[in-house]
């Protein structure tokens, strides 16, 4: 017997898409890959795969399931023999149970540092004098023993040297504790010290049960109010929902997740009975915990905050959602709650209650437009239409992306068809600067259309600018009339690093792409550092503020460079793709830095250093498989 870890592991590391095209013969459409299906011997291209969901289908035989299924139909394997050809495929050695323990898995040093501190905090926390505030504020919140024990909740002392003393006792060393997120380097002097103290301990699982990190909560004013452990080899944040590994079983059966955004939140839903609830280690869902979700939920529950950042994150999760064809619902919680209140003064009845009249994603917008009167005239119209497309346009599920349809042409009294055919058309490229630009003739255009909701002022007309035809750029501080800054008189953009060049040109255009492209992607990343300053200004003054109060705090070099980029005039840019070839280079140069490593690692230590490489080089490869569906930046 195989265990379900090992499983999981094989499933995930191997590439559908390169298993399944041994025996059919793909091609890309889209985002999936179609060929004709090998189970009933067809002709046309009715079967398709997906290597975002990871699963298979025939559209005429319906014969469908994911890689391990496809293998044992094909070969007519049975379970095992298909893990296993499917393990040596992907460099996954597959051991049934009653050997398991003679091949340990690479990760296990860290997974035991991590639990070891986590059995650790739980201790403290205990402890009549060390964790005495914790506990008060614990039972100020309402968690009990019971809770305290089901989540593993601890307390990490302020005297960090106390853990590091408990775990060198138990073998640990440095470079252990360091390599599992738990030791930190001071960058002023080079010192090695504890990352967390004096906070309440919630230890992060994986979702087969493993501790790859946790979450540091202050119990005061202390900045940051959550604390997250630092990236490491088991822990990627994008990659991990907290709760999940209990929530997985209970949303399989239920068929529904709750998405929600602290750990006390989902504390309280879960031990309330309703166990099926997940939080995101940030505020927006990432593509790789939406493709988690979706693995085992159809549904999903947004219970985000109400409040601005709340609705962002909202909006934002929606979209990554219904890309990855989720059903996607929002709950409205009375003002000022939150799941951890709302659930502790009514219960878990009436949390079920408000499910049951959840929204369905596209209708919130909707309404939300409505109410603010963007249905009133036909100005306004065109500029809904403008913010609803693209939740269309995001939408996987054939019928879903229907219905929206036909819903938005009942909001906004067009034709179905019309509608229809907008939907199809690719997002048009941006030509816009700051919130609004009026053309020649006065006339104001939209705003570009964003993922969040609409301003509160959307009613009100905006501010007149003057319009900026193709391929040139209105010199600030120049008076209005016919005197333009031809782009030969701008600084010529280096060519050297068109990616990083890119990214910054769209975040430029599209303002709400910042925050979430910085969810994925840091400006320390950029090796060209006039781009990672550009960077660092338009994420340190938010989506909100307008391009130009931005471009007035620059330097006259950097100003220069906004302005470069902005008149530069090309077809949409896909911005995934351009991260993912983003993530590529950051791959290639940490397996080339793994390679000069192992040369000089001991025998002892090349075994882990390798398989950390090689998960890297199928990370890599598994980018790569997906990049064919962008546009190379020019």
């Amino acid at each position: 017997m195989i265990g379900d870890e090992v499983v999981e592991r094989v499933r995930e590391a191997a590439d559908i898409v390169q298993v399944i095209g041994e025996f059919v013969k793909l091609k890309r459409v889209g985002t999936d890959f179609r060929g004709p299906c090998p189970f009933h011997q067809g002709k046309n291209p009715n079967f398709s795969v997906s290597p975002k969901r990871g699963q298979y289908h025939c559209f005429v035989c319906n014969e469908s399931g994911d890689v391990i299924t496809f293998l044992r139909k094909r070969l007519g394997l049975d379970f095992t023999a298909a893990v296993k050809l499917l393990g040596e495929k992907v460099g996954i050695e597959v051991i049934d149970a009653p050997t398991r323990a003679h091949a340990p898995d690479p990760n296990e040093p860290n997974w035991s540092a991590l639990a070891s501190a986590a059995d650790y905090f739980t201790a403290q926390l205990r402890d009549e004098q060390i964790g005495r505030e914790a506990r008060e504020y614990l039972a100020g919140r309402g968690l009990d023993e019971q809770a305290i024990e089901a989540f593993g909740i601890g307390f990490a002392p302020r005297d960090g040297q106390l853990l590091v003393k408990h775990l060198f006792a138990l073998g640990f060393d440095h470079d252990r504790l360091r390599e599992a997120g738990l030791l930190v380097v001071r960058e002023d002097d080079t010192s090695i010290r504890p990352r967390f103290r004096g906070r309440l301990m919630f230890p992060i699982l994986d979702e087969h049960g493993h501790h790859v990190a946790f979450g540091g909560r202050a119990m005061g004013d202390e900045q940051p109010k959550y604390l997250n452990s630092a990236e490491s080899g088991v822990f990627q944040k994008r990659r991990v929902l907290y709760g999940m590994q209990r929530a997985r079983t209970a949303a399989r059966r239920a068929k529904r997740l709750l998405v929600v955004e602290g750990y006390l939140d989902v504390i309280r839903v879960s031990l309330g009975g309703i166990e099926e609830v997940v939080a995101p280690l940030g505020t927006a869902l990432t593509e790789e915990q939406a493709a988690l979700i979706v693995r085992y939920a159809p549904e999903v529950f947004l219970l985000y905050d109400s409040d601005e950042a709340g609705l962002k994150a909202t909006f934002r999760s929606g979209l990554e959602l219904l890309r990855h064809g989720a059903s996607v619902r929002v709950v409205s919680l009375p003002s000022g709650e939150d799941p951890d209140t709302f659930v502790r003064a009514k219960g878990a009845a009436a949390l079920e209650s408000a499910l049951h009249n959840a929204m369905d994603f596209f209708d919130v917008q909707v309404e939300l437009l409505s109410r603010k009167g963007w249905f009133a005239d036909l100005h306004h119209r065109r500029r809904a239409v403008d913010k609803l497309l693209p939740t269309i346009r995001a939408t996987k599920d054939t019928i879903t992306r229907d219905l929206y349809i036909a819903r938005l042409a009942e909001a906004s009294s067009l034709d179905k068809s019309l509608v229809q055919r907008e939907a199809d058309e690719p997002s048009p490229p941006p030509t816009r600067i700051g919130t609004s630009v009026v053309r020649a003739s006065g006339e104001p255009t939209p705003p570009p259309p964003g993922d969040g909701p609409p301003p509160d002022d959307a009613p009100s007309m905006p501010q007149q600018r003057s319009w900026v035809p193709k391929g040139q750029w209105k010199g600030r501080g120049r008076s209005a009339g016919p005197e333009w800054l031809a782009t030969a008189s701008l600084p010529r953009v280096s060519s050297d690093d068109p990616i990083e060049r890119e990214l910054v040109r769209v975040m430029l255009r599209e303002r709400a792409w910042t925050e979430r492209i910085a969810e994925r992607f840091g400006p320390d990343g950029f090796t060209d550092e006039r781009f990672a300053a550009l960077f660092r200004a338009l994420l340190a003054h938010g989506a909100e503020t307008e391009l130009d109060q931005v471009l007035a705090g620059m330097s006259p070099d950097l100003l220069q460079l906004a302005e470069a980029l902005l008149v530069q005039v090309d077809a949409p840019t896909d911005v995934d793709f351009v991260l993912r070839k983003l993530e590529v280079r950051e791959l290639s140069r940490a397996i080339s830095a793994l390679g000069e490593q192992i040369k000089m690692a001991s025998p002892d230590e090349k075994p882990a250093l390798m398989e950390k490489q090689l998960r890297l080089a199928r990370e890599k490869q598994s980018l790569l498989h997906q990049g064919g569906q962008g546009r190379n930046p020019k």
